[in-house]
């Protein structure tokens, strides 16, 4: 589960960090100086927001998870990134070219909105990483649960969470990937 909330931090950072630095450039209506102030504002907002959001489901889901079955379909981390990014790419896009067109009204804030929404999501996969580690269980989602863009994680129709062991799969808890050994 903890995948899929991660599979969108990365690209909304760095959309926003590319989307802020270019927005720096032009002056607005508002200046620079009043764009930064309204940016860091939004920034800090926008990852309190996106992290705290629907914790109570994550959390009620997190407690209710059974053990996966002979059945459930489980994917890897990589093809859950991947389904995700693709599903999502013109939302992206939309939010970034949103973000370097609002730099002319007030330059830089649009960006670090974005980036703030990444940072969130960022936040809200380490809270539930901690909670696998704290439950030694990763917890998934069924992939027919997902949304039709690979989404979604909490959404109506998961009616359930599974839970394998923390050595199971190619994801750390949390959604990191999973570090191995080196060969000597």
């Amino acid at each position: 589960m903890a995948v899929v909330v991660r599979a969108g931090a990365a690209p909304l950072w760095w959309f926003g960090v590319v989307a802020a630095g270019v927005g720096a450039v032009p002056e607005g209506w508002t200046g620079r100086r009043i764009g930064v102030f309204a940016g860091a504002a939004l920034f800090v907002v926008a990852a309190a927001a996106v992290a705290l959001t629907r914790r109570r489901r994550y959390d009620a889901l997190a407690r209710g998870a059974s053990r996966a079955g002979k059945y459930d379909v489980l994917q890897d981390r990589a093809v859950t990134v991947r389904n995700w990014r693709r599903g999502h790419r013109w939302w992206l896009v939309g939010a970034w070219a949103l973000a370097l067109g609002s730099a002319f009204a007030v330059p830089v804030a649009g960006g670090l909105l974005l980036a703030g929404c990444g940072t969130g999501l960022r936040l809200k996969a380490g809270w539930l990483g901690r909670r696998e580690r704290a439950l030694d269980s990763l917890l998934w989602v069924r992939v027919d649960w997902l949304d039709g863009r690979g989404g979604r994680p909490v959404g109506k129709a998961v009616k359930g969470l599974r839970g394998t062991g923390i050595a199971a799969g190619d994801a750390a808890p949390g959604g990191t990937r999973r570090r191995t050994a080196a060969l000597v």
